[in-house]
């Protein structure tokens, strides 16, 4: 833990001295963006001899490993077993999930919806993703029934509960007869008044709507109702606590 203040401590001067600060930002449809500068962000993860995932994680977040073990479980539960041949992810951000993704399957096609366009395009020239046009809370690009699987991590604790169910209602629809939809949502199994009181006290004011609580019933019978029926879930570290991952399957 010493030592990773430190580290921590060292890439925030070195982003000082880069003339940068790591800002958090409303965007203009009600949700919240957290604005990573992107060639900062890479020179402090080079500094720091840590690939841009583990250095978000580990410095940036506060929780090594994080990324690796939602990804571990999702192995575990079968996620990737199926080979999904395409593949979508909602605000993927630096690629973290989306890089050890692509190393636990090989999709045919892999599109993102990712609002910031300086690591949209650092995805799409990295991975050979396909960046799909991002407005409001809507995949109005891609076509009904045409994706393996969707995911989303750490987004939905960042935006208003609307913006997170017209999400729902979207993955929903372009998820495949037989594919699966991952996605974590900070519910009340999240919220046990010790953690409230860690958030209130030690996770700083929050910003906007984060971390946004959504009721863990509502989530899945608003997917039931779509076709898609609870699998499997557990609790992923975030923060000074943690979202819980849900996935489901739609049915044919």
């Amino acid at each position: 833990m010493r030592g990773t203040s430190a580290l921590k401590s060292g890439v925030k001067r070195l982003l000082g001295r880069a003339g940068f600060d790591i800002v958090r930002t409303n965007n203009n449809r009600g949700g919240v963006d957290d604005f990573i500068p992107f060639e900062a962000t890479m020179r402090a993860a080079r500094a720091a001899g840590l690939s841009v995932g583990d250095y978000i994680d580990e410095v940036m977040n506060g929780t090594p490993g994080a990324t690796r073990f939602t990804i571990d479980e999702l192995r575990a539960l079968g996620v990737f077993t199926a080979n999904p041949d395409t593949v979508l992810e909602i605000g993927p951000g630096s690629g973290r999930y989306l890089e050890k993704t692509l190393k636990e399957c090989s999709p045919g096609r892999y599109e993102i919806y990712e609002t910031a366009a300086p690591w949209s395009n650092y995805l799409v020239d990295t991975f050979g993703v396909v960046a799909q046009p991002t407005a409001g809370c809507s995949l109005a690009s891609t076509p009904d029934g045409s994706i393996d699987l969707v995911q989303a991590h750490k987004v939905f604790n960042t935006v208003t509960f609307l913006c997170a169910s017209r999400y729902f209602f979207e993955m929903a629809r372009v998820t495949r007869p037989g594919g699966r939809i991952v996605l974590d949502v900070m519910t009340e199994t999240c919220l046990d008044p010790a953690t409230v009181r860690a958030w209130a006290t030690k996770g700083g004011a929050g910003h906007g709507s984060y971390p946004a609580a959504m009721p863990r019933q509502t989530c899945v019978d608003l997917f039931a109702t779509l076709g898609c029926s609870l699998e499997a879930s557990f609790l992923a570290p975030m923060g000074v606590a943690s979202t819980e991952v849900l996935v489901f399957g739609k049915g044919a």
